[in-house]
């Protein structure tokens, strides 16, 4: 079978956060991704064929997503305060990390075995530092080898925890290109938010608190990576904000996120507002104004901010049900939020000063 690359992609659990159990998901909510396909693998029929295509558009899309998000979450730790933690910046899966004809498509189509493969790697964390590629083959951590399987993925989840539990990095064994190397992993703090792909074409983003969902629907309508930080930026600072928990819209949303991050989501949950609570103005514009601000320590541009909202408003008011500015009516107060600060954050680079909101 040709060589191939595996490119990234996001379970429930994010980047392998040390102290965070990682699970394999019961729904494909990620997938591999291949530069070079093998056209002759045995058992690769149309519904495999299909489902291999599935999987790597999805990752496509995950891709744009983890690019954008990666400097926010890695810059921003400071300001998530008790919702940041270690990190050490990879995700790792097998064939086993996906069901059904998933579980054979990742195994004929992309060469996914019970050896765990790292699938992301997160720009700027330790794992990137260190030369952790896409596609290394995980072998050994502190000496130890690495278990396979089904259970693969959980039971090295605790073992990488019990190691950066008391050290600052993660000695790790790995094979590439049929030759073993050796690395030393970072550890490095980030804001924990798992981010997530939402399979469906309304143009949104959820936050339940711990967690961001973009739709389908809103990485097509952003025209680039800056266009989607705004987006991830202020799904963000709604977590940090807390107001989910406020609106008492937290197990709604989960379970809005919970069914759109699967490959055949539920649409039916999407009719009306799918019961999500409008954000108030104050809480929406005060979201604006920290999003801002995340996404300008994270390097992002944030001059053209109020001239994307406006043109998402323009194309999808109010009225376009389950859209996002029918859960985030309050146009006018954002604007002057993000007016202001935008102001604040000029003056701030202008003197030199940290940007702190």
């Amino acid at each position: 079978m040709s060589a191939t690359r595996l490119a990234a992609v996001l379970a429930a659990t994010a980047f392998l956060l040390t102290g965070c159990a990682t699970q394999a998901p019961q729904q494909p909510g990620s997938a591999p991704r291949v530069v070079e396909r093998t056209p002759e693998a045995p058992g690769l029929n149309p519904q495999m064929a299909a489902a291999a295509d599935t999987l790597s558009k999805m990752a496509d899309l995950q891709n744009r997503l983890y690019k954008a998000a990666s400097p926010l979450l890695i810059h921003n730790a400071e300001l998530c305060k008790g919702q940041a933690r270690p990190l050490l910046g990879f995700t790792a899966k097998n064939r086993w990390s996906y069901p059904g004809d998933y579980n054979e498509a990742a195994h004929l189509a992309f060469g996914m075995d019970e050896r765990l493969q790292v699938t992301s790697v997160l720009t700027g964390s330790g794992a990137a530092k260190a030369g952790l590629q896409t596609g290394d083959v995980l072998l050994a951590a502190a000496g130890k080898p690495l278990p396979t399987g089904q259970h693969a993925l959980s039971q090295a989840g605790a073992v990488f925890n019990k190691i950066t539990a008391s050290q600052a990095a993660l000695p790790l064994t790995v094979e590439r290109r049929n030759s073993e190397r050796q690395l030393s992993i970072p550890v490095t703090r980030a804001c924990a938010f798992a981010i997530e792909l939402g399979n469906a074409d309304n143009v949104n983003a959820y936050a339940d608190g711990s967690r961001v969902l973009v739709t389908r629907g809103m990485i097509a309508f952003t025209r680039n990576d800056e266009e989607l930080a705004y987006v991830l930026a202020k799904t963000m600072a709604h977590n940090m904000l807390g107001h989910a928990a406020a609106q008492r819209n937290v197990s709604t949303i989960g379970s809005i996120i919970d069914n759109l991050k699967s490959i055949t989501p539920d649409t039916s949950m999407l009719i009306g507002s799918g019961g999500i609570k409008a954000m108030p103005p104050e809480m929406d514009a005060a979201a604006d104004r920290l999003g801002l601000y995340l996404a300008a320590r994270a390097g992002y541009d944030v001059d053209d901010a109020d001239n994307f909202w406006k043109r998402l408003n323009e194309t999808y008011p109010s009225t376009v049900l389950n859209g996002y500015n029918a859960n985030h009516p309050a146009l006018a107060a954002r604007l002057a939020a993000i007016g202001k600060a935008q102001a604040e954050i000029k003056a701030d680079k202008r003197a030199k000063k940290a940007l702190v909101p």
